[in-house]
């Protein structure tokens, strides 16, 4: 397998976009001693992969060029290496690469056998690629910020999702459902019904006057905020949170990190919480379980192969997707 070369997509500086990709053909990577290889099947693209290109995290990211993007792949395992124990060859995965290496737009990638789930025979690749990043941080923020159980056991809030439609969204209005919560959310016309479909109980076209303002439609005060997008200020949600209430930013940026050191030092009651996914076996083991339930619904906006990974690259950039974007190897 070491002598084969497979085919991948990289880009070799900061910058460029879509046309900065390059196909080539490289070498399949060789597992370590606690690592697998995968035969990837489908890799879904987040809005950090491009935003890593265009040099957001430099110099920390990516690690060194050329650089095949992307993390959130699932597959088959091909190879192991002599110190996997949980993983066979021939077994369905569903894993996130490392950031700092990724890996994702290619053939083959290896990935340490901690960081890997089973994927159940009943969900996709196309479905297992969705969640690693998208559904994890959905699940995470939630219960970690939000205080949200699954179980339906926990105290009911009033959750506010931004950017509903998004990668990150349609988890978050499916999760919160599932724990009880009274769900308001915000997209696009073209995407009510079907934020509705997915258990919101009140929807809100971020175009109008009401949607901009983020007032809840029954007057209700939110008391989670799961913030999926960007530019909007404090000032807009302060208004509507309830007395404790809290607002998750899942994007941050020097601004979020300011607001954040703000509500801290002033000692408010509402808090502003940037919030940074640590991606778990465990994480992807129970969405996968979810879904093979059908308790949570994966959303596919379009599928590209990886020959026309580029055009896959551009759609993500331009910001309206309707859940995830799929390249298929």
């Amino acid at each position: 397998m070491a002598s084969k070369l497979m085919h991948a997509v990289q880009y070799d500086s900061y910058g460029g976009g879509p046309s900065g990709l390059k196909h080539v053909e490289v070498p399949v990577p060789i597992p370590k001693t606690n690592e697998v290889l995968i035969k990837l099947e489908a890799t879904s693209i987040n809005p950090v992969d491009w935003k890593i290109q265009s040099g957001l995290l430099r110099p920390l990211l990516p690690r060194k060029f050329p650089f095949i993007p992307c993390t959130d792949v699932s597959g088959e395992v091909v190879e192991v290496g002599p110190q996997v124990n949980d993983f066979k060859v021939g077994d369905k995965v569903i894993t996130k690469l490392t950031n700092p290496y990724a890996g994702g737009l290619a053939e083959f990638a290896v990935v340490a056998e901690s960081s890997t789930a089973a994927r159940p025979s009943e969900v996709s690749a196309a479905e297992a690629a969705s969640l690693p990043v998208a559904g994890q941080t959905a699940r995470d923020v939630l219960t970690q910020v939000g205080g949200v159980k699954f179980d339906g056991t926990g105290e009911p809030k009033n959750i506010l999702v931004t950017a509903a439609s998004g990668g990150v969204g349609v988890f978050v209005v499916q999760l919160a459902k599932l724990g009880n919560n009274h769900v308001t959310a915000t997209c696009g016309a073209r995407n009510i019904d079907l934020i509705k479909s997915l258990g919101a109980d009140e929807v809100l076209d971020y175009k109008t006057p009401e949607g901009a303002s983020l007032k809840s439609p029954s007057g209700r005060k939110y008391d989670v905020v799961i913030h999926c997008t960007a530019g909007i200020p404090w000032s807009v949600f302060e208004p509507n949170l309830s007395e404790n209430g809290v607002v998750a930013d899942i994007t941050p940026g020097p601004r979020s990190m300011w607001t954040f050191a703000v509500k801290k030092l002033t000692f408010s009651k509402k808090q502003w919480v940037p919030f940074l996914l640590t991606p778990t076996r465990e994480g992807l083991e129970h969405l996968g379980q979810l879904v093979k339930d059908g308790k949570l619904k994966t959303i596919i906006d379009s599928k590209f192969p990886l020959s026309k990974a580029e055009d896959a690259w551009a759609k993500s950039i331009d910001g309206h997707a309707t859940g995830k974007i799929i390249v298929e190897q």
